[in-house]
């Protein structure tokens, strides 16, 4: 039997999140088949919060076993979060199983980690320019991950002029693959933030698949 999930990210880009569900379902033995809705395509209330897109998501039709939204922690603490999507759910789809995934600050921090996958995504692998990363647990402190992201990929290409603007307008899609590319038994595994993302979510497939 299929295991339907429904995942709901704050914007595009985190669908990389998604190969990352499918394999933690995949270990514990199940069929995985995500849904992402391509919010941009309805008409949203102004702000675009988790309740009006699972409302949204709801109003499409379809069932599921399972809801992994993911919101960033930004300046607050990261049980806020947790509590404002269970409070979401329990009001807009009452009795859906879910999964808050809840980076801190920013899901950015995650992929500041990996410098090969950095420089990959930057399309020079082979560069050498120093990027003074943040090391462990220290990127969840930084102040803003996404902005560090942005810069660090932007001097690990090495471009210059037209063909580095031309480079940075890419940033979504950077971020986008980077997110796919993430090894989960690398050095993000040792931050809270993502061990929380696989136990929970491992808890959940668990009570599904029993």
């Amino acid at each position: 039997m299929t295991t339907r999930v429904l995942f709901i990210g704050e914007g595009s880009s985190d669908n990389g999140l998604v190969p990352h569900v499918e394999a933690i379902g995949v270990r514990k033995g199940l069929d995985v088949s995500v849904t992402v809705p391509d919010f941009g395509l309805l008409r949203l209330p102004t702000g675009h919060s988790v309740p009006d897109k699972l409302r949204e998501a709801r109003a499409l039709g379809g069932g599921y076993d399972l809801v992994v939204v993911q919101r960033d922690a930004d300046r607050g603490p990261a049980q806020d979060r947790k509590d404002e999507i269970e409070r979401a759910v329990g009001t807009e789809w009452p009795g859906l199983r879910h999964v808050a995934v809840v980076p801190v600050r920013m899901l950015e921090a995650w992929l500041l980690l990996d410098e090969a996958c950095l420089r990959q995504v930057a399309e020079n692998p082979r560069g050498r320019v120093g990027l003074d990363l943040p090391k462990g647990v220290a990127a969840e402190r930084i102040a803003d991950p996404k902005q560090l992201l942005k810069d660090s990929l932007a001097r690990a290409s090495e471009y210059k002029g037209r063909r580095l603007s031309q480079f940075q307008t890419r940033f979504p899609q950077h971020r986008l693959r980077m997110l796919e590319l993430l090894d989960p038994q690398g050095p993000v595994s040792c931050l809270p933030s993502w061990q929380d993302f696989v136990k929970d979510l491992d808890k959940a497939f668990e009570a599904l698949s029993g």
